[in-house]
C-alpha cells in the first residue's frame, strides 16, 4: 500500500457527505446533481451530489406532498405512483394444492394477481434474494395494455358498465394513444412496480426489461432513477424477426432488453461470461504442439492513448526480425515483459516466425468464456417465430399465444448472471411463462437449482381464440399447463438419456477435466475434454437419477382477500393483557394451509420451503421449515390452529424451542389458558417468538 493512502485525515468526517451515502443507499432515485457554487469559476464549472428533498418526502409520506417537483424525468401522475407503491395493503396468497404440480417438494412459485400487490406481499419473505428478474411489461402500443390503476379518478361509472373492473374491485384501464395521459400512465404502472422489484434483488443482482421503440426512453429514464444511473449496464438488441416486414414504413426486426444491476460496486460479479460453445472451442489449436495445451491468439498491440513510454519500442523476434508497433498503437506489454513472453513461448510469430506478433491464449489459463454483447442474433436466441412455434408444438398444434418471447432468449439472460446456479429468478409479468422454461431447461443442462417466481394477472383470453377454444380461459391456465408440459418433456428426456440435455458437453464450463504429462515428464497441465457426449445411453440409474434431481414442479398461490374479518388485530398489538378481550376475527372459508402461509408472508419467510403436519392429542401441529436436532437448528415455525389446544400440546411445542410459534385466538380454551401460553413458553423456550391471530 503507498504511503499516501496511510497518511491521516487530520480532520473530522464530512458527515453530510456520510449521510448522502446513506440516503443513496436507501433511496437512489432521491440523488440529483448540483452545481458547486465553491468550487466552480466562470469558465468551468462543477457539480456535486445533492438531495431531492421533494422527491425524499414523497418517499416518507403516505400521502401526495404539495409543491413544485425539482429537475427530474417526470410526468403527470409520478407522485401517485410511489404514494402507490408505499401503500400498505391487508391482502394475502392462498395457497392452491389443487392447482399444483409436486406441491411438496418443489422450490418454485406461481402467483396469480396483480403484480403490484403480489410484489407488496412478498416483500419481507424475499428481499435482497432474488439474483435475476425478467419481465416482458405491456409496451404500451395502444392495443393490448390493460392493467389495474388505483389512481384514475374519473369515469368511474363509464368504466364499471363496460366491464373494466376485475373480479376484486381493481380498476382495468386500457391505455390507448387518445388518452392525454398516454405515457403518462404507462410511466407511472411501471415506476411503482419497479421501485418494489429493486429491493428483491441481491447486492449482485440483475434486472432486465423486454420493451420497443415507443417507451425505450422513458423505460431507460425510470430505471436511472430507481436503479441509480451508474446501475445501468446496457440495452441488448435481440433480433426478434429474420424476414422483412413490407407493411411498414420501416421494417423493424428488433426489440429491447434494458439491462440494470443493483449495485454498481458489485457489477463484475452480476454479469459473468457467455460459456464458450463449441464454435468458440474450435478456434483453440496447437500448431507447435506447446504442452501447455490448446490456445488461440490475440493482438500483441494496444491503443497508443491507454500506454506507457515503455510499451512504445522496436521488438525483435527470436529470428532477429524487427516490428514495431502500427500508428496510434503500442505493444501491450512493457519490453521486458514481451521478452519474457517470448522466452516463455508465448508469442507466436506465425508458422514460419516471421509473421506479427501475437500473444497466445491458452484455453486452460484464465477465465474461460465470452464477453457478453448486447447483440443477440436470431440465430444463436431465437425469434418470434420460433417461439411460437416453440409454443404450437408443446401445446399440440394449439396456438396458444401470437409473441410468446424464445426460451433460448431467456435462458441466454439467466446464464450471463454470474454464479447462478443457485439463483432465485422472478418474472412478474410472467404470461405464457417462458422464464420458468428457460429456468428448468437450464437446470437440465447444467445439474442448476435455480427456482423461479412467476407472477401473472389472470387476464382473460378472448372467446374467439384457439386458446379459449382449447379450454384455457385466462392466460394464468396457459402459464401453468406450459410449466407442466415443458417440464415433463425435460424429465423425460433426461430420463432417456436425450441427446439435448444428457451430459451436456457443448461448452467448456461443463466439460471433464483430465491432467497431462509435457514430454519432460515433469511439467503437469489440465486440458478440457470435449466429446460430443460423454454418458452412455444405456447408464440408466444415471439418467433417472438426473430426471429425479430435476425441479419441475410449482406451488399455485392466488390473491386473496385478508384471512381477517373487519375486526382485525395487527400481530403488534397483542400482548398478555388483552388476549382475554379477543373475540374470532379469521373468516369462516379459511383453511389451516390458508392461515400459515398468511403468517409466513407477515413474518417475511419464503413460501417455498418443506412443512409437515402431524396429530398431537387429536391437535393437528403443523412445521414449517423444520430444523435438525442434531446440528441444532431449530424448526422455523410450528403452528396450531385447531380450537380448545389443551395444555399439555403447548408444552409439546414448546419444548421442540421453535424460532417462531403461532395459535389463533380460539385454540384456547379459556381466558386464564391464553394468558398461561406466554408463561409456558417463557419457561420452555425464552428465545421462541409467540404470535396469535
Amino acid at each position: 500500500m503507498s504511503i499516501l493512502h496511510n497518511k491521516l485525515p487530520l480532520q473530522t468526517p464530512n458527515l453530510t457527505s456520510q449521510n448522502i451515502d446513506k440516503i443513496a443507499a436507501l433511496f437512489p432515485n432521491c440523488i440529483t446533481e448540483m452545481l458547486d457554487e465553491e468550487k466552480s469559476t466562470p469558465d468551468r464549472k462543477v457539480y456535486k451530489r445533492g438531495i431531492n428533498f421533494e422527491l425524499l418526502k414523497q418517499m416518507l409520506s403516505p400521502d401526495v406532498v404539495d409543491g413544485d417537483e425539482a429537475y427530474e424525468f417526470t410526468w403527470v401522475g409520478k407522485k401517485a405512483s410511489i404514494v402507490e407503491a408505499n401503500k400498505s395493503l391487508r391482502k394475502t396468497l392462498r395457497p392452491c394444492p389443487e392447482e399444483s404440480k409436486n406441491w411438496d417438494d418443489t422450490e418454485n412459485l406461481y402467483i396469480e394477481g396483480d403484480n403490484l400487490e403480489v410484489l407488496k406481499l412478498l416483500q419481507e419473505s424475499y428481499l435482497g434474494k432474488v439474483k435475476m428478474i425478467y419481465i416482458d411489461p405491456p409496451y404500451n402500443t395502444g392495443n393490448d395494455f390493460i392493467y389495474a390503476d388505483d389512481f384514475m379518478r374519473s369515469q368511474d361509472e363509464e368504466n364499471r358498465q363496460m366491464g373494466m373492473y376485475d373480479e376484486d374491485e381493481n380498476r382495468l384501464f386500457k391505455n390507448n394513444d387518445s388518452n392525454g395521459r398516454f405515457h403518462s400512465d404507462w410511466c407511472s404502472m411501471m415506476y411503482s412496480r419497479l421501485m418494489l422489484a429493486r429491493n428483491f434483488l441481491t447486492e449482485d443482482g440483475v434486472a432486465f426489461v423486454s420493451i420497443d421503440d415507443n417507451e425505450l426512453n422513458s423505460l431507460i429514464s425510470l430505471g436511472k432513477e430507481i436503479f441509480g444511473a451508474p446501475n445501468y449496464i446496457a440495452t441488448f438488441i435481440w433480433e426478434k424477426r429474420k424476414t422483412r416486414e413490407n407493411r411498414k414504413i420501416v421494417s423493424v426486426r428488433h426489440d429491447y432488453i434494458v439491462c440494470f444491476v443493483k449495485n454498481f460496486d458489485e457489477r463484475t460479479n452480476a454479469i459473468g461470461l457467455e460459456q464458450m460453445n463449441e464454435e468458440a472451442i474450435e478456434r483453440y489449436k496447437n500448431p507447435d504442439n506447446d504442452p501447455r495445451g490448446v490456445w488461440t491468439s490475440v493482438p500483441a498491440i494496444a491503443q497508443a492513448g491507454h500506454g506507457t513510454k515503455s510499451q512504445f519500442y522496436t521488438l525483435t523476434s527470436p529470428k532477429g526480425l524487427k516490428f514495431d508497433p502500427p500508428s496510434g498503437s503500442c505493444w501491450r506489454y512493457t519490453e521486458s515483459k514481451m521478452k519474457e513472453a517470448i522466452d516463455d513461448n508465448r508469442i507466436w510469430f506465425g508458422s514460419d516466425g516471421t509473421g506479427v506478433p501475437r500473444i497466445k491464449k491458452f484455453l486452460t489459463e484464465g477465465k474461460q468464456g465470452l464477453t457478453p454483447e448486447t447483440m443477440l442474433s436470431a440465430d444463436a436466441v431465437g425469434t418470434n417465430d420460433s417461439a411460437k412455434r416453440e409454443l404450437v408444438s408443446l401445446f399440440d398444434g394449439v396456438a396458444v399465444f401470437e409473441t410468446p418471447k424464445p426460451v433460448s432468449l431467456i435462458a441466454h439472460l439467466i446464464s450471463i448472471c454470474n454464479e447462478s446456479k443457485d439463483a432465485i429468478c422472478l418474472d412478474f409479468f410472467s404470461g405464457t411463462a417462458t422464464t420458468a422454461n428457460a429456468v428448468m431447461r437450464l437446470n437440465a443442462e447444467d445439474s442448476g437449482h435455480r427456482k423461479f417466481i412467476m407472477v401473472q394477472l389472470p387476464e382473460p383470453c378472448d372467446e374467439k381464440s384457439e386458446a379459449y377454444k382449447a379450454g384455457y380461459k385466462t392466460i394464468c391456465d396457459i402459464g401453468k399447463e406450459r410449466i407442466r408440459r415443458a417440464g415433463d418433456k425435460l424429465y423425460e428426456t433426461l430420463k432417456t438419456g436425450g441427446k439435448d440435455f444428457q451430459h451436456i458437453a457443448k461448452n467448456i464450463n461443463t466439460a471433464p477435466r483430465k491432467t497431462f504429462a509435457a514430454d519432460d515428464g515433469q511439467t503437469f497441465f489440465e486440458a478440457p475434454m470435449i466429446p460430443a457426449r460423454w454418458g452412455k445411453a444405456d447408464e440408466t440409474a444415471e439418467n433417472q437419477k438426473l430426471a429425479d434431481s430435476l425441479d419441475i414442479g410449482f406451488r399455485v398461490f392466488k390473491l386473496d382477500d385478508t384471512n381477517m374479518k373487519d375486526v382485525y388485530y395487527s400481530a403488534e398489538e397483542y400482548s398478555q393483557t388483552n388476549l382475554e378481550d379477543l373475540e374470532s376475527n379469521i373468516k369462516e372459508d379459511r383453511t389451516d394451509l390458508d392461515l400459515l402461509f398468511g403468517c409466513l408472508l407477515d413474518w417475511g419467510l419464503p413460501l417455498s420451503m418443506p412443512y409437515r403436519s402431524e396429530k398431537i392429542d387429536n391437535c393437528t401441529v403443523h412445521t414449517y421449515a423444520p430444523g435438525d436436532a442434531a446440528l441444532n437448528v431449530p424448526d422455523a415455525l410450528i403452528a396450531c390452529f385447531d380450537n380448545n389446544v389443551p395444555e399439555n400440546v403447548i408444552k409439546e411445542i414448546a419444548k421442540r424451542r421453535p424460532r417462531r410459534a403461532v395459535f389463533r385466538d380460539s385454540s384456547f380454551a379459556s381466558s386464564p389458558e391464553k394468558i398461561n401460553v406466554f408463561e409456558i413458553f417463557k419457561l420452555y423456550a425464552q428465545d421462541t417468538d409467540v404470535k396469535v391471530i
